[in-house]
């Protein structure tokens, strides 16, 4: 409720509410953005991790067992975690337990050393669920993947080789001309401009809602655009 009112405060018209693996929260977004005037979109980040963080509990339980102590609950720590389980829930069942006394203690000794690296899912698959879902598929934020030229360019003619749709031009990790520059690339490949703020609700230095840093308030066409390839999807 709060982040739709303070979107409609902002001046936002089209507002995507994506929480991690849930959306709880878009029934009554959608109620708030109705008597705000501010379309609400559902949304949903959707993770592929579940597995590696059991893992990570397995191998941080056997560690435990040696060393004649209590291995942990992962029921516990989904509880905890009440959504998408992070490292950090497993640090704070760590010192619940009375195993470690701070945060960093647990990932300098248990999390670090009992890491499992992360399984990247195929982005042809990615791109192939999307669309059977009706999605449209854009890469987002594109400097946080990389600011070179070059390999950007390459990167989106092998994307659009399998599907994709779309850029995130207007994005937070932009400069003015990198914008410039996407939608140069956006153009050149037919693809979907599209913009978000990733705002997190942390206001201090921070995303604001319905800007970007680098030019301020994104075009409301991105959302016109999107919205109506979604529906001829």
């Amino acid at each position: 409720q709060q982040l739709v009112e303070k979107a409609a405060q902002a001046g936002v018209v089209t507002l995507a509410v994506c929480d991690h693996d849930n959306i709880d929260g878009v029934l009554i977004a959608r109620q708030v953005g109705q008597q705000c005037g501010v379309q609400v979109i559902s949304g949903s980040f959707q993770q592929f991790r579940a597995e590696r963080n059991k893992l990570i509990v397995d191998k941080i339980n056997t560690l435990l067992v040696t060393k004649g102590m209590e291995p942990l609950d992962f029921e516990r720590v989904k509880a905890r975690a009440d959504g998408t389980v992070g490292r950090p829930h497993i640090a704070m069942e760590l010192m619940e337990a009375g195993h470690v006394k701070t945060m960093e203690d647990a990932f300098n000794k248990y999390l670090v050393p009992c890491n499992i690296p992360k399984r990247f899912f195929p982005v042809d698959e990615a791109i192939d669920l999307i669309h059977s879902a009706g999605g449209v598929a854009v890469l987002a934020h594109p400097p946080y993947v990389t600011r070179d030229g070059e390999k950007m360019e390459k990167l989106l003619n092998e994307l659009v080789a399998v599907g994709l749709n779309g850029i995130e031009v207007y994005n937070n990790g932009a400069t003015s001309s990198e914008i410039e520059w996407y939608l140069t690339q956006a153009r050149l490949r037919q693809l979907l401009v599209t913009g978000g703020s990733d705002f997190h609700g942390i206001e201090e230095g921070g995303a604001e809602l319905g800007k970007v840093r680098a030019i301020g308030a994104i075009p409301t066409s991105c959302a016109e655009v999107l919205l109506k390839r979604i529906e001829e999807n």
